[in-house]
């Protein structure tokens, strides 16, 4: 595996640093109030606490920097790390910051459309991640899967790749006290899809049309 991955490893970095600092000064929960994406706060009527705001339309981008917890933060940059570091030997910078930046906001868009009533901020890299594992399940996976009905095998593939990581989300949720509720599972959803639609047309920016 080619170790030369400064976007991704910066990315990484950048999450790890900002946890610590935000858990040192003790400033966690005003950031993810803040910076964090809160899909009630599009019509202007939720109730903030005074001072700066990130804009909302920034919010996916920000909230994708934010974590809740050393589980939290510990899964999402191994994974990171492992699947983001391949990918970005093959794929290149440029093309893996679209990739990350349309996740971000994949995700944050569907966990909107879920429930856009909802004040309770979502967090955390999941999203940008998600469209990670979708291309590099359609890039990497030599495993065969069966097509299933107008659905061709590579699909199948990823598909199963992307139940499992939200499967693990869940379960990591629920290990750490937040349960069910807390996994913005239509995040991850939505990251992945944006992962599935965008592997192809970066593969041909990137390489050109074959």
């Amino acid at each position: 595996m080619k170790r030369d991955a400064p976007l991704v490893t910066g990315y990484a970095l950048a999450c790890v640093i900002l946890f610590v600092l935000l858990w040192i000064t003790g400033f966690q929960i005003d950031a993810i109030v803040r910076a964090g994406f809160i899909p009630a706060r599009l019509d202007g009527e939720l109730i903030v606490p005074p001072g700066t705001l990130v804009p909302f339309v920034l919010t996916p981008l920000t909230s994708a920097f934010l974590h809740g917890g050393v589980l939290h933060i510990a899964f999402n940059m191994v994974v990171l790390l492992f699947i983001g570091r391949q990918l970005e030997a093959p794929l290149g910078a440029r093309a893996m910051a679209v990739l990350l930046v349309a996740g971000a906001y994949g995700g944050a868009l569907a966990q909107y459309l879920a429930d856009p009533a909802s004040a309770a901020p979502m967090i955390g890299a999941s999203g940008a991640i998600s469209a990670l594992i979708a291309v590099f399940a359609l890039i990497f996976s030599r495993s065969q899967a069966p097509a299933i009905g107008p659905i061709p095998g590579h699909w199948v593939r990823a598909l199963w790749l992307a139940a499992a990581w939200i499967g693990v989300q869940i379960l990591l949720g629920f290990a750490g006290g937040a349960g069910f509720g807390a996994i913005a599972i239509w995040a991850h959803v939505g990251g992945f899809l944006a992962g599935l639609f965008l592997a192809r047309p970066l593969l041909r920016w990137r390489f050109g049309a074959r």
